[in-house]
């Protein structure tokens, strides 16, 4: 392998190490404008996109332990979306871009290490953002405490009511 392909499918491997999530496009027929707009929304999330030639990339997955994305046979041009610490967000834009420009296209994705289809892409979109998911398990968590809470203060306030009939009952007696 000549150096510059050796340089390039480093920088892959050094993209795939740092990402829990890749997802790879088809991007035949986007405009230089809108793969502009799709990087700079991406660069937020602290993704990246690049174009990267389908043999390299493979050998680069092969070399980074990667072996849903080594095996993965993904003809025509393609563009890797790596980075990012929320992958579900990073899909989410890219599912966003997908409908407004018909070019850009999902071919497969990895999230840790586990290989993605179209499917499963969109379904990884549609989750809530991180911190919602966080706070809804944190809910489910606080559930079963909050509810003994409840019952037992139910006991107590039963038991405070009789006492406090009889007290009343011995009041009205004396």
């Amino acid at each position: 392998m000549r150096s510059e392909k050796l340089h390039i499918s480093e920088d892959i491997q050094v993209l795939l190490g740092k990402s829990a999530g890749a997802f790879l496009m088809s991007y035949k027929g986007m405009k230089v404008a809108d793969f502009s707009a799709l990087r700079k929304e991406l660069r937020g999330t602290g993704s990246e996109c690049h174009v990267v030639p389908n043999r390299i990339l493979r050998r680069a997955a092969a070399e980074s332990g990667i072996p849903a994305l080594a095996e993965l046979k993904a003809p025509g041009e393609t563009a890797l979306v790596t980075g990012g610490s929320d992958s579900a967000r990073t899909a989410k834009i890219l599912k966003g871009f997908v409908k407004i420009r018909p070019a850009l296209g999902f071919k497969a994705g990895v999230l840790d290490g586990k290989r993605l289809d179209k499917a499963g892409i969109e379904v990884l979109a549609d989750l809530p953002p991180r911190e919602v998911l966080l706070s809804m398990m944190l809910g489910v968590l606080q559930g079963p405490a909050r509810n003994l809470v409840t019952v037992l203060s139910q006991k107590t306030a039963t038991i405070v009511y009789v006492l406090q009939a009889i007290a009343d009952k011995k009041e009205k007696a004396a």
